[in-house]
């Protein structure tokens, strides 16, 4: 029974150490643009390169972060990038005009590229074989709670303190996922093969392997890149402004109900019995969104849309690890992110344009119909593919009657 153990020191240091990394990003996430705007005097394209050319390194470095993790030593990766994400975020309490922030973006890009990357591949080697599901989605969890903790905190204290003070809180939590990946300890690794192709073959950066399921990750991060971008205006044009906040909080809260159900259910029952459902529960949740003339209605589409992401987020970054090699996970982790990123970078800027076009109203439509879309590519590139593969299988390890 102690290697289904879950719930050990070093998951828990693990979890957390990405929580702490998530809380910094979600934090500057939403706070830089008043930063940019009230202390550095900046534009409105200021604020979108400063979000850009973060999200623009993170995606370069997830790819060269997976190559590392398959040819050198795990935790020196993970906890190298740490150290650099901390000082990043100590960064950003001298800096005083905007080309120093953009190249401070970059290099915290990089940083939490790599970082993130490292977190979630060392996660998945300490959740046991039989309970990938449920542990993918118990880390998981703890970004989605990043994700709403993150945002109140922010907005919170430069509401009632200056810039220094959240600046200090982002080091303050980048120091402590620093210490929770210092104290972590991991399981003796194999020695690494040298790879068959070359070292700079595409095949280091990217596992060809993961790339179907993670073709659905681009274009579900398409469809949310909307919400996590547009929900606060949307809302202010509705004239439920004060809704925006506990639009998270309701989207967090059903996450957190579901998690313990969906990962045993992904491991007992596979992949399918999430993935339809939460596209389901997805699409209804966006299209009541674009139709929400309520206070009820905007929350309420806010849990539904919770419910379909809190079971689609783990069961693809699942499947993208049990689609490959486990010796090739770390790659096949930052092939999902990579997609997922850039789908969450294109989704924000291409239907941002479409709402500037016609409506917000509009925007979440469209994002409802990408997504059922979703639903005919998850088949085509995984499930169909899954079932032949069982289905030709047995005939070809079946022995030879005549031996």
């Amino acid at each position: 029974m102690k290697e289904l153990s879950l719930w050990n020191r070093n998951f828990l240091l693990i979890c957390f150490s990405s929580f702490f990394v998530f809380m910094t990003f979600y934090i500057l996430a939403v706070t830089l643009p008043s930063f940019v705007l009230d202390s550095l005097h900046g534009s409105q394209k200021g604020i979108g390169l400063v979000t850009t050319v973060f999200v623009i390194a993170a995606v370069i470095f997830r790819p060269l972060a997976g190559k590392w993790l398959n040819e050198l030593d795990n935790r020196k990766i993970m906890n190298t990038s740490l150290i650099l994400f901390a000082v990043c975020s100590a960064g950003y309490l001298i800096v005083r005009d905007f080309a120093p922030l953009l190249v401070l973006r970059v290099i915290h890009g990089a940083a939490f590229g790599i970082a993130a990357t490292t977190t979630s591949a060392i996660a998945i080697k300490l959740i046991p074989e039989k309970r990938k599901g449920e542990g993918i989605g118990y880390f998981t969890l703890f970004m989605s709670l990043a994700m709403v903790f993150g945002p109140f905190l922010g907005l919170m204290v430069i509401s009632h303190f200056n810039f220094s003070v959240l600046f200090m809180m982002c080091l303050v939590f980048s120091v402590l996922s620093l210490l929770c990946g210092l104290l972590l300890q991991l399981p003796q690794q194999p020695e690494v093969k040298k790879p068959s192709t070359s070292s700079w073959h595409w095949k280091t950066f990217i596992e060809p392997r993961a790339i179907p399921i993670s073709i659905s990750g681009f274009m579900l991060a398409f469809s949310y890149g909307a919400i996590s971008t547009f929900i606060s205006v949307y809302a202010k044009s509705l004239g439920m402004e004060p809704m925006a906040s506990y639009f998270f909080i309701v989207f967090a809260a059903l996450i957190l109900i579901s998690r313990p159900f969906t990962g045993r259910l992904f491991d007992r029952k596979g992949e399918h019995v999430l993935v339809y459902p939460g596209l389901f529960f997805f699409v209804i949740g966006m299209i009541w969104l674009s139709q929400a003339n309520s206070p009820f209605a905007f929350l309420a589409a806010g849990g539904v849309i919770g419910l379909g992401y809190g079971a689609l987020l783990p069961s693809f970054q699942a499947i993208a690890i049990k689609s490959s090699p486990i010796q090739r996970s770390g790659l096949a982790t930052s092939t999902y992110f990579v997609f997922f990123d850039a789908g969450y970078g294109v989704g924000s800027y291409v239907l941002g344009v479409i709402a500037a076009m016609t409506s917000y109203g509009t925007m979440y439509f469209i994002g409802a119909i990408i997504v059922a879309f979703t639903t005919i590519l998850y088949y085509a590139l995984h499930h169909r593919r899954q079932r032949t593969k069982r289905t030709t299988e047995p005939a070809a390890s079946a022995p030879n009657p005549t031996e």
